[in-house]
């Protein structure tokens, strides 16, 4: 079932580079760019805000086997109208993909605000993956955040006390705040002895937490079987390495003792709970016996 706050027009967001370790959240836009059959709704000039020298052009060929250059950029899509018959909520969904701009951040971010407003956009999920302690051989923890004070109680989220240096994704999630349009990021942590290469298993914890928010369920493809070669590639780079592999066990330690230490907590206040429920009941009792 949706939740009330993610209906309505929602831009999905993903930028190359310093927000996306291995590659995890601008693969999740492809992949669903590519499943809705999303088109091209505008693009900002990659002339106003990309370095070349730092994101470099590609060349390739065309259908008809014709040389064409490949510019970095950002793209604004939309789902297709086919999409939208299978599902019509898929009809809401925008696409914001490209790579990080270079400069101009500030007139960057005012030109995607343009399109926002153009738009209608209701709100805005952004996605982001960063290389963490965590070891490949356990479940990705997508963690969310959130400019907006409404968000982040209807979501439970806390509020960041990180400062620090920060990505486009952070310009752009003021930018939106500062124009009320709500906000929420989505973030992978990919293990950062790994990040460089691309990990389907990080992009398919990113989709199954979207489509928790959306309320939506999105053909996974190959994501599955792609993870798991993912993994068990890892695994076997392990095994021919002695102090990689007594790393990822370190790393399995942490991660198990942390994840009983929470499990602990979230059991103390269950437990907590019980008993003052049972407290009030046993309060509303003595009322009514003193009342007979």
């Amino acid at each position: 079932m949706a939740n009330p706050f993610f209906e309505g027009k929602t831009l999905l967001v993903a930028f190359e580079g310093w927000n996306d370790a291995a590659e995890g959240a601008s693969g999740l836009l492809k992949h669903l760019v590519s499943e809705l059959d999303a088109e091209v709704m505008a693009a900002v000039d990659p002339e106003d805000y990309y370095d070349f020298q730092f994101s470099r052009p590609t060349v390739s060929n065309d259908e008809d086997g014709q040389r064409e250059i490949n510019w970095p950029g950002a793209e604004l899509l939309r789902s297709s109208k086919q999409a939208a018959e299978e599902n019509p909520r898929f009809a809401d969904l925008f696409f914001l993909i490209g790579n990080e701009p270079a400069r101009r951040w500030k007139s960057f971010s005012a030109e995607i605000m343009e399109f926002v407003e153009d738009c209608e956009i209701d709100q805005v999920i952004f996605l982001g993956a960063v290389p963490s302690d965590s070891p490949h051989t356990r479940s990705i923890k997508v963690s969310r955040s959130s400019q907006s004070p409404v968000i982040r109680r209807q979501l439970a989220i806390e509020p960041s006390e990180y400062e620090g240096p920060v990505g486009i994704i952070s310009v752009l999630a003021m930018s939106l705040e500062e124009a009320a349009i709500p906000s929420v990021a989505l973030w992978a942590p990919v293990p950062h002895y790994v990040h460089n290469s691309p990990s389907p298993k990080a992009t398919l914890s990113l989709l199954i937490e979207l489509e928790t928010l959306l309320g939506l369920q999105f053909n996974h493809g190959t994501l599955g079987d792609d993870a798991f070669a993912w993994e068990r590639g890892i695994d076997e780079l392990a095994e021919n390495d002695e102090d990689l592999a007594a790393y990822v066990t370190q790393l399995e330690s942490a991660r198990d003792a942390a994840d009983e230490s929470a499990g602990s907590a979230e059991s103390l206040a269950l437990e907590f709970e019980k008993f003052l429920a049972q407290e009030d009941g046993s309060n509303d009792s003595g009322e009514k016996n003193l009342g007979n």
